[in-house]
C-alpha cells in the first residue's frame, strides 16, 4: 500500500524578519499576531492525534517567517521539538522556509544536526530592481550564493518566486524560473501577488505606483511561469496562496490575483496552450472535424476548463466540430494526444 505523505504545518508569523517587504503581511496570511512555543506543541500533539504515523509519511513544516532568522534560542528548541519526533518514528523529515540573506554556513550546519531535509527560499526575483523597489533586503547575488550553498550542504531546495511583483515582467517572472531550476530545486511555488491591506503595496496601488494583477493577467503570466518548470522537470507544489491564506475579503485584500480557484485556472491554461500548440500544427487538418484529446487520469476537469472554458475557446478559434477529452492511463500529467475524428 502507497504510503500517504502529510505535511504539519506550523506558522511562525514574522519572527525573525526585520523587513517590511511592500507585498508582505505575513500577519495576515498566517492569521496570527504573536507565536508561543506552547501553541506549536499543542497544534503538533492534535495533529499526530489524528494521523496514522505506521501508514503516513509525516513533515513538519515551519511556515510564515523567515525560521534562520528568529532568536536563536527559540529556533533550536522549535527544531529539538521537531527532532524529537523524528527520534521517536513519528516523523520522517523537517522542511522550513526562510530568505537568502538568512542563509550561511553555520546556520547550514545547525540545520543539518537537527535532520531538516528541505529548505524553501523566497527568491521572488532575479531582477535587483524589482527586489530594490519591493524592499526585500538583499540582492540576487546574495540569493545565488544561498541556493548553491543549500544545495551543496545537501538540503533539497524548494524555490519561491512570484509573479507581478512592482516593475517586474514576463521576462522576468520566466527568467525566475528558469534559475530556480537551474539551481538544482526538487520543487517550486508561484504566488501570484495579493496586494493586502496593510502593506506599502496597497499604498503604491493607492497612488498609482502599481497596477495590481487581474485574475486574467496572473493566470496567463503565471502559465508562463509554470511552463518553464514543466520544461525543466521541476515540480510545482503550489500555485497562489493556500486555502487558509486565501483571504478574499475585503477586511483583508485590497486588490491582486485572490480567485478562490486560481491556481485551477493556471493549470488549466496551460493544458489549453499545450492544446493550442498541436492543434497549430494541424490546422488544416481540423477544420470542421471532431477533436479527441487524450490526458492523463485525474486531468479533465483542469483540461476543460472551467464551465467549459477551454472546449469552447478551441472551438471558436480553430472552427472545430467538437472537442472531446478522454483520459487515458499512459499519457502523463500535463502531457496530451490529439486524435482527429
Amino acid at each position: 500500500m502507497k504510503r500517504r505523505h502529510i505535511n504539519i504545518p506550523i506558522f511562525i508569523p514574522h519572527l525573525g524578519c526585520p523587513n517590511d517587504c511592500v507585498f508582505c503581511n505575513q500577519r495576515k496570511i498566517s492569521g496570527k499576531n504573536e507565536f508561543v512555543f506552547a501553541s506549536a506543541v499543542e497544534e503538533l500533539e492534535k495533529a499526530f492525534s489524528t494521523v496514522d504515523t505506521e501508514k503516513s509519511d509525516v513533515e513538519i513544516a515551519f511556515f510564515g517567517g523567515s525560521f534562520t532568522g528568529i532568536e536563536r534560542g527559540l529556533m533550536i528548541s522549535l527544531l529539538e521539538l521537531a527532532k524529537g519526533y523524528i527520534d521517536e518514528g513519528k516523523v520522517t523529515s523537517i522542511r522550513l522556509s526562510t530568505r537568502p540573506d538568512y542563509i550561511n554556513e553555520e546556520i547550514l550546519e545547525i540545520l543539518k544536526k537537527y535532520s531538516v531535509k528541505k529548505i524553501e527560499l523566497g527568491i521572488q526575483s532575479i531582477n535587483d530592481n524589482v527586489l530594490s523597489v519591493c524592499k526585500r533586503g538583499h540582492t540576487f547575488s546574495q540569493t545565488k550564493d544561498a541556493v548553491k550553498a543549500v544545495v551543496n550542504h545537501g538540503f533539497e531546495l524548494v524555490g519561491q518566486m512570484m509573479v507581478g511583483l512592482p516593475f517586474s515582467t514576463l521576462a522576468d517572472e520566466i527568467e525566475t524560473a528558469k534559475f530556480i531550476c537551474e539551481s538544482g530545486a526538487v520543487a517550486a511555488r508561484i504566488y501570484p501577488t495579493v496586494v493586502f491591506k496593510g502593506t506599502y503595496l496597497e499604498t503604491m496601488s493607492k497612488n498609482g505606483e502599481y497596477i495590481p494583477l487581474d485574475s486574467d493577467s496572473a493566470v496567463e503570466r503565471s502559465a508562463h511561469v509554470f511552463e518553464e518548470f514543466l520544461k525543466f522537470g521541476v515540480p510545482v507544489i503550489r500555485v497562489g496562496l493556500h486555502s487558509s491564506e486565501n483571504l478574499s475579503s475585503e477586511d483583508e485584500v485590497y486588490a491582486g490575483a485572490n480567485h478562490p480557484a486560481l491556481g485551477e485556472r493556471i493549470m488549466s491554461r496551460v493544458y489549453l496552450r499545450k492544446i493550442i500548440g498541436e492543434m497549430e500544427k494541424k490546422q488544416k487538418e481540423i477544420k470542421g472535424k471532431n477533436i479527441t484529446v487524450y490526458v492523463a487520469p485525474g486531468e479533465t476537469s483542469k483540461t476543460v476548463g472551467n464551465k467549459g472554458e477551454n472546449k469552447k475557446i478551441l472551438a471558436q478559434e480553430f472552427g472545430i466540430k467538437s472537442v472531446k477529452i478522454v483520459e487515458k492511463a499512459d499519457i502523463l500529467v500535463y502531457n496530451i494526444n490529439l486524435e482527429i475524428n
